[in-house]
Formats: structure tokens, C-alpha cells, sequence
């Protein structure tokens, strides 16, 4: 409805006004400030009384920005627990070692990062100091997700604590000969100090917030108890253009998460220039963190401003600074004090007045170097605001320069991310800065040395005391060995045995046998399902009443479906982690499920479940990263391969996850054709991620929406199931000249092969045996060693060829797939090879069609197979043309 001037009435137009003269006058009060006292004056007021009126509990919509100040003023900051000067020496250690760890590897060519810790030094080292628990204490510490920028300052900390030496900063990014420290935070290149990696940018963020929901499914399912536990992410202000960064700030704040703190650290900068060159990066990612329903802390001033804020008595200095882009801000960090004068004070009357009391060394202090995260008190009070707030979780947004202490060379520039080193003289610069006792004589040969007080010093005790109060050194990453013990029988055996005359979908035989192992007494309720809002697709739905669906919150309503059998059922205790439409935070999900074994010692079973689509393609870098933090358990890519899932179009035809998914050396890599496969597969797997031989592996298994009748298990196929291939149907010879060939398959292929199996020999008096190769992938790395061992002087034949070794004829590969993948094996298959696939763009029709269109339906491979022989003279010519004929192809 409009009103008759055609304007739509506001909100307020439609809510009764029970006093209208009153909420006139508050109007005219207002006019009657912006009149008198200016603009400025009124939104000022508005700005106090909507704060005012949050912290009473009013109803009203939240400020999403506040003035560009310290959340926290200077008279409200708490004791500060410790030592400050102490703690300002082992940081000038810190960011000495730091520097000259990525300068003496510049030497070398290997470069490093220099800016990012020393902008940030105060932030980490106030955290290790007073607040990042330890593992030696009780629970399992916090975690620590470090900007991977940053991961110097980390190692010249271990380095200070003696847990590295100066040989291993010296093979800093030199890891060839296994004794480097890899450039980045990687668990797999140093699993005893690295728990999480967060290089590439992103998914720092995004797995912080996912590892602090994991604690509390493991705390509120009665697994572990992580009340203790504090998630840390420590980010750049530039990763947060990541789409990941921010792809889950409202599941934090939905879920209370206050067991986790971002820590932003806004230097304004990111790897070619400013984040925000005309605007504010501080205030925008404000306004996105508390519209997201986040606790905000800004700490973005040093004690110098306390003067000028308090010389500010018309709020003029306030709105300058809220005003000044970003881009202008870093200029004035490398200008001279003139023209801050006259470019930042003389913007205004009322700050040109303010200058004139204001000393040239006092504005130098201000805006060279003044800055909140420069500061450990400032820090140290963000860092308490932070675990005290309760119900959100909290961003500490902190100001920093970039190359803070690295002198006018680094400070503040556009290029000083690509910046590896610094001069001798610079270092000296860097010397008198810190106030570091390190002399002349120490630099020999123009290298710069590493700097330590000694073993025993009171630096280096000081620190040790402040980590064994907090549990132990971090970052560390502690493994202990927990055995799962072999589940029972009885899920196995069902698939094993096959469903007689029963179709049954590989996707459902997966499911049932995860049901059943979610039963057993001692590892059921380890296993952690996880799917992003396919669960009925791939039927699952009967899991909700049984296991139950996560949620803090349990079910505060009564659902729609109740009163059926398979109702959906949420439970703060629920076993099921069903995501909703984000692939992404299902991955992340599935890292912390995956490695909280190490994590918390526990142990988990995690299953992820989705459109096998928009797994590796869409989420692989994940994949990376799991496989990076020595990640285990079962990625299942359903409704595989390119023509099972009818109707969907090419965006839904998988054809080349095998593809992708065989570039990642953890993940091994599966294509089951029948149940009982999937039964042997995921038996095995548990003995290898969680036996007393555990191994950093994950898998990948394909599963099919096609229901087919499941044969079952022959017998001796374990050992061919595993390693990739075994002989599933020899074929019947028709006569003893009969020719013969090999066809291989994987997944739901076999059914095409048998079908040209039985039309080879019917038709056309050609004998095929029918092979199911459950794995290219692992066929594949099998050969490799072997082609590695053969380096090494040692004698061993692939598998692949001795289980071929003598089999008559060509070899054909057919397959769901891109012809890649069956073709990873090719150069060690003795026998004539040629492969059909489904390469190209995926297509909505009938399966039948679909098959028909790429080349792999039955009669497809039966004309392949006829026209192999013919090449090698075993059937005419012209059988092959009188078959495509007889086919229609």
C-alpha cells in the first residue's frame, strides 16, 4: 500500500504510537541540536543514547560502527599481569631473530617474509605471556590458527626457548633434506609445532570457526570436556577479502561460540598496497562483525594519543580521524611533521588550534608509531575483554604499521611485503632501536647474526615461567596414540552377502553400513556424519531420530514431522552435523572432526557425504589443508561419475573428481562397483587410520545413485579390492580359437562390461574376462614405488601388472570418468591398452542416452573391443562396421 503521494510508509508508520506529542517532541529536540549545535553535535548524541540504550537492553537496532577510538579508553584498561619491560626485551629478541632468520635465507635465494610479525610481534607475544594455554595442563589448551606470514616470529620464539637452535633457522624454507622449517605453518613438515595451517588465506578463518563449534559438539556429546579450550585465529586485515574469511561469522554468533576470538591485525596494507586505499578497512569490517552478531573490540591507539584526545574538547580530532582513507593515513606515516601539519591538522580550524600545543616529537610518536597493537597493556586489555565476554564471540580489531621497527625503509610502504631483507647498517639501526646488546664484531662477513641472552638468562626464564603457569610451550602439536578397537562384524557381513534380487544404490549400501557401524558398542559413537543439506537424498533421513541432528540449542519447537518414524530431530548431544548449503564449512567441519585425535587426544570418525560435484572441484584447497594437518576419515562423493545423475546438467555431472582427487598424496582413492567392496574398503580403512600402525591418510570414495542388484563377495578378493583390481567374471570361450581381451571397470561401468561381456560372446563369439578395478588411483601409486624402489636398485613389479601378467588380448578401460583417469595406469599395462570415457561437458537425459552420447554404454565398448581385435587381426574388418550398424552408432 502507498500513501497519495505514492511513498510506501516506513516501519515506524506502521507501529501504533501511544503518544505522539512525545515522540514529537524528541523529534523537535533533535532538530533543535543539529540546528544549534551542528550536525556533528546530534549524531553524536544519537550515537551515546543508541550505545546507551544497547548496554540497558533496549530493544533497538545495533550501531554497526563506532567513532574511530580505543573500545577500550586508557582509564578502564586492567592491571597489566607481568613484567612489562621483561616482556619488551624477549620481543626485541624476537623480532631481531626473526629478521635475520629471513635475511641470511635471502642469501640463499629462499626469501621469507620480514613485515608481517614485526607489525604484529605484540599480539602473539601478550598471547603466549598471559593467555594461550598449553597442552600440559588441563583439557587439551587452546588453539592457535597463526597468520602463516607471520611464522618468523614463531620460530625465533621457539628458537628463544630452546626449542630449535640456530641450524634450524638456518634451514628456514630448505626442506629437501627433512631438517628445514617449512616457510608457512605446516603440520605435515613439522607435526610436532604446527597444529593448523592457514596458508592458503582463507581458511584460517573459516576452520578457527569450525574447531571452536567441534569443541563444543565433543563437549556437549560427552566425548571430551573443552570448556578450557580457547580457539585463536590471528589474521591479516587484507585475508579478509577471502570470501572464507567471512563465510561463517553468523554460524559463530548463532552458536554463542564465545570459546572463540579473532584477532585482525589491520595494518592497513596487504601485498601490493593499501586493504582499503579510500576508505576505512577498521570501520568496514566493524560494521561486518557486529551486524553478524559479533562482540567488536577496536584497540586502535597508543598511550601517545591519550593527550591529543584529551585536548579534543569539540570532537574534532575524532571526526578527522574517522574521515582520513586509509591510503592517506599510511602517507602521513612516511611524510615529515610539516606536512602532517598541514594535510592532517589543518583540515580544520579546531585542529590547526590543536596542533599549535603539540610538540613536532609528539606528533612524530603519534603517527610514526603510536599504535594500539604496539602496545602489550592495550593488547593485554583487548585480550581480557575478549574471554571475559560471554553468549558472542569476539574481533579484536588492532592497529599496527607494517615493518614496525625495521626502520623508514620498511615501515608503511607499499612493497615491503615483498621486502626479504634488510642491510647491515639497517640492522644496526634495528640494534640501537631495540636495545639489543649485540656488537659490531657480530657481524662478520656482513652476515647478520642470530641474537640470544643466554640458556639461564632472566629473559629466557621468564618466559619458560609464564609457559609452564599457562601448560607447557605453544605452539605444539601432541600426539598420543589411541587405538579404536575393530568394530563388530555383523555391518560388514550384511554387504558382504549381497541383497539377492533387492536393488540397492552404492550410496545406500555406504549409508547402511555407516548405520550399523554407529551402533557398535565401543566405536559407534565416535563417527561423526556430516552433510550439507542432502541428507534425505542420499538417504540419511532415517539417521535423525537415531543419532540426532547438532544443535546448542537442542529443538526449541515442535517439528512439522513428528509424528512419522524418521522425524527431524535436533539435540545439543546429536551425532549428525548437518551443515546446511555450505561445502565449505562441511570440509571445515570435517578437518576438526578429522584431526582431533591430535587435538584433543579423541579420536573421531568423520564421514562427509555430498554431490561428488562439488567436493574436490569446489572445495579441494580444503582438501589440501586436510590433508597438510594429517586429517583421517571417509570423504564419499555420492551421485558419482558424469551420467547417473539424470536431469541435473553439466554443472552436476561429475566426470573428473578421481582426476583431482589423485593429485593429493594423502588421499586414497576409491571407485567401488558392489556393496560388499565398500564393506572391505571401509573396514580396512579404519585398521589404517586408527589400527596400532595408524597413518596419516584420508579416503575418497565414490558411490552411485543407480540401484543394482549387489552380488556377493567371491571368494579371495580382499587383497585385488584393495590394491585396486581383481578379476570379477571370467569370460565363458566359445570355441578354442576363440579371441579374447580384458575389460577393465570401475563403479557403476561393471554393469556396461558385463553387459558387452555377454554381447561379445553371444554376438560375435569373442571371449571377455571382466575385471573390477576399484581403484586407478591406487594401481597408480603402487607403480610408483615400484618405479621409485627400481631407482634405488631394488627389483619390484607393479601389482597392476602381475595381476594382468598372462591375461590374452587387449586391455580396455571404461569407466564414469575423463579417460584420464583410467589412464594413470596405462604405461604399466603390458598388454595393447585403449580406454573409453566420458570427457567433455556433462548433459541432462536419460542414463541410456547419456552413455550412448559419450561412447560407454555396452554396445559402445563392444564395438571398441571388436575394432582392438581387428587391429590385431583376431576378427575381420568388417565385423566392426556391421556391429556399429546392428548398434545405431
Amino acid at each position: 500500500m502507498t500513501d497519495p503521494v505514492g511513498k510506501l510508509p516506513s516501519e515506524l508508520d506502521q507501529l501504533p504510537d501511544r503518544d505522539a506529542e512525545e515522540t514529537a517532541e524528541w523529534a523537535a529536540s533533535l532538530d533543535a541540536v543539529a540546528q544549534h549545535a551542528g550536525p556533528h553535535r546530534a549524531a553524536y548524541l544519537m550515537r551515546r543514547t543508541l550505545q546507551h540504550a544497547e548496554k540497558a537492553g533496549v530493544p533497538v537496532p545495533r550501531l554497526l560502527e563506532t567513532d574511530y577510538v580505543n573500545t577500550i579508553p586508557t582509564p578502564a584498561e586492567p592491571a597489566f599481569d607481568g613484567d612489562e619491560a621483561m616482556e619488551a626485551r624477549i620481543t626485541a629478541w624476537n623480532r631481531w631473530n626473526a629478521a635475520a632468520m629471513v635475511t641470511r635465507g635471502a642469501r640463499l635465494g629462499v626469501g621469507g617474509h620480514i613485515a608481517t610479525f614485526a607489525s604484529a610481534a605484540w599480539l602473539y607475544e601478550t598471547g603466549f605471556n598471559h593467555f594461550f594455554r598449553g597442552k600440559e595442563g588441563d583439557g587439551s589448551g587452546d588453539q592457535l590458527y597463526i597468520q602463516g606470514h607471520a611464522s618468523p616470529g614463531i620460530y625465533a620464539r621457539a628458537f628463544l626457548d630452546g626449542r630449535l637452535t640456530e641450524a634450524h633457522l638456518d634451514n628456514f624454507r630448505q626442506e629437501a633434506g627433512g631438517a628445514g622449517l617449512p616457510s608457512y605453518p605446516h603440520p605435515r613438515r613439522l607435526p610436532w609445532l604446527w597444529e593448523f595451517p592457514t596458508v592458503s588465506m582463507g581458511l584460517g578463518p573459516l576452520s578457527a570457526i569450525y574447531q571452536a563449534r567441534f569443541n563444543r559438539y565433543l563437549h556437549n556429546r560427552s566425548i571430551k570436556d573443552t570448556s578450557n579450550s580457547h580457539v585463536w585465529a590471528f589474521l591479516g586485515d587484507g585475508e579478509m577479502d577471502e570470501p572464507e574469511s567471512t563465510a561463517a561469522l553468523a554460524l559463530a554468533a548463532r552458536e554463542q561460540l564465545d570459546n572463540l576470538t579473532f584477532v585482525i591485525n589491520c595494518n592497513l596494507q596487504r601485498l601490493d598496497g593499501p586493504v582499503r586505499a579510500n576508505f576505512k578497512i577498521v570501520q568496514e569490517l566493524e560494521a561486518q562483525f557486529r551486524g553478524a552478531g559479533w562482540n567488536v573490540v577496536k584497540t586502535l591507539w597508543g598511550n601517545a594519543w591519550d593527550e591529543l584526545f584529551a585536548l579534543d574538547t569539540t570532537g574534532a580530532l575524532v571526526r578527522r580521524l574517522r574521515e582520513v582513507p586509509d591510503a592517506q593515513f599510511q602517507t602521513y606515516a612516511t611524510r615529515d611533521i610539516a606536512y602532517i601539519r598541514e594535510h592532517f591538522f589543518g583540515a580544520e580550524p579546531a585542529l590547526a588550534e590543536l596542533a599549535k600545543v603539540l610538540t613536532d616529537a609528539k606528533i612524530a610518536e603519534c603517527f610514526y608509531t603510536s599504535r594500539g597493537g604496539h602496545e602489550a597493556r592495550k593488547v593485554y586489555a583487548a585480550y581480557r575483554a575478549a574471554l571475559a565476554h560471554k553468549g558472542a564471540p569476539t574481533v579484536i580489531l588492532a592497529q599496527t604499521v607494517k615493518g614496525h621497527t625495521l626502520g623508514k625503509g620498511f615501515a608503511s610502504k607499499n612493497a615491503n611485503h615483498q621486502m626479504k631483507k634488510l642491510s647491515v647498517d639497517e640492522f644496526k639501526d634495528m640494534r640501537e632501536l631495540l636495545g639489543l646488546p649485540i656488537p659490531d664484531s657480530a657481524f662478520a662477513d656482513g652476515v647478520v647474526p642470530y641474537g640470544h641472552p643466554g640458556a639461564d638468562s632472566p629473559e629466557v626464564r621468564y618466559l619458560q615461567e609464564r609457559r609452564a603457569a599457562l601448560g607447557g610451550p605453544a605452539p605444539v602439536r601432541r600426539v598420543h596414540q589411541v587405538v579404536l578397537p575393530e568394530p563388530e562384524e555383523r555391518g560388514f557381513k550384511a554387504l558382504q552377502k549381497g541383497s539377492g534380487n533387492q536393488e540397492m544404490a552404492t550410496t545406500m549400501a555406504f549409508v547402511r553400513l555407516v548405520k550399523d557401524l554407529m551402533r557398535d558398542k565401543e566405536t559407534g559413537r565416535r563417527w561423526v556424519p556430516i552433510v550439507p543439506d542432502e541428507a534425505r537424498t542420499f538417504g540419511m533421513e532415517s539417521l535423525f531420530p537415531s543419532a540426532g541432528i547438532y544443535s546448542p540449542l537442542g529443538q526449541t519447537y515442535e517439528p512439522v514431522d513428528r509424528d512419522q518414524l524418521m522425524y527431524y530431530k535436533e539435540a545439543t548431544d546429536g551425532q549428525i552435523l548437518n551443515e546446511g548449503i555450505t561445502e565449505a564449512g562441511s570440509m571445515a567441519d570435517f578437518i576438526a572432526a578429522a584431526t582431533s585425535y591430535a587435538t584433543h587426544g579423541e579420536p573421531m570418525i568423520p564421514f562427509y557425504i555430498f554431490y561428488s560435484m562439488f567436493g574436490w572441484q569446489r572445495t579441494g584447497d580444503q582438501m589440501w589443508q586436510l590433508a597438510d594437518q594429517l586429517g583421517k576419515g571417509f570423504i564419499v562423493g555420492a551421485t558419482a561419475g558424469r551420467t547417473t545423475l539424470t536431469g541435473e546438467g553439466l554443472q552436476h555431472a561429475d566426470g573428473h573428481s578421481h582426476l583431482i582427487a589423485s593429485t593429493n598424496p594423502a588421499s586414497l582413492n576409491y571407485d567401488p562397483a558392489f556393496a560388499y567392496e565398500i564393506a572391505v574398503i571401509v573396514k580396512d580403512g579404519l585398521r589404517r587410520m586408527y589400527g596400532p600402525d595408524a597413518e596419516d591418510v584420508f579416503y575418497y570414495l565414490t558411490v552411485y545413485n543407480e540401484p543394482k542388484p549387489q552380488p556377493a563377495m567371491p571368494e579371495g578378493v580382499e587383497e585385488g579390492i584393495l590394491k585396486g583390481l581383481y578379476r570379477f567374471r571370467e569370460g565363458t570361450v566359445a570355441r578354442p580359437d576363440s579371441p579374447r581381451l580384458q575389460l577393465l571397470a570401475s563403479g557403476t561401468a561393471i554393469h556396461w562390461a558385463l553387459e558387452a561381456q555377454r554381447m561379445l560372446a553371444d554376438e560375435w563369439g569373442v571371449t571377455a574376462d571382466v575385471w573390477s578395478a576399484t581403484s586407478w588411483g591406487e594401481l597408480r601409486r603402487d607403480a610408483l614405488e615400484a618405479d621409485e624402489a627400481l631407482l634405488r636398485g631394488e627389483e619390484r613389479t607393479p601389482y597392476v601388472r602381475q595381476a594382468l601378467a598372462g591375461a590374452p588380448g587387449p586391455v580396455i578401460a571404461v569407466s564414469d570418468w575423463m579417460r584420464q583417469v583410467p589412464d594413470q595406469i596405462s604405461q604399466w599395462v603390458e598388454q595393447d591398452w585403449s580406454s573409453l570415457g566420458t570427457d567433455g561437458f556433462g548433459l541432462s537425459d536419460t542414463r541410456e542416452a547419456a552413455r550412448r552420447h559419450f561412447g560407454v554404454d555396452a554396445p559402445s565398448i563392444t564395438v571398441a573391443a571388436l575394432a582392438q581385435l581387428a587391429r590385431r587381426g583376431e576378427v575381420p574388418a568388417s565385423a566392426v562396421k556391421e556391429a556399429r550398424e546392428r548398434y545405431g552408432l
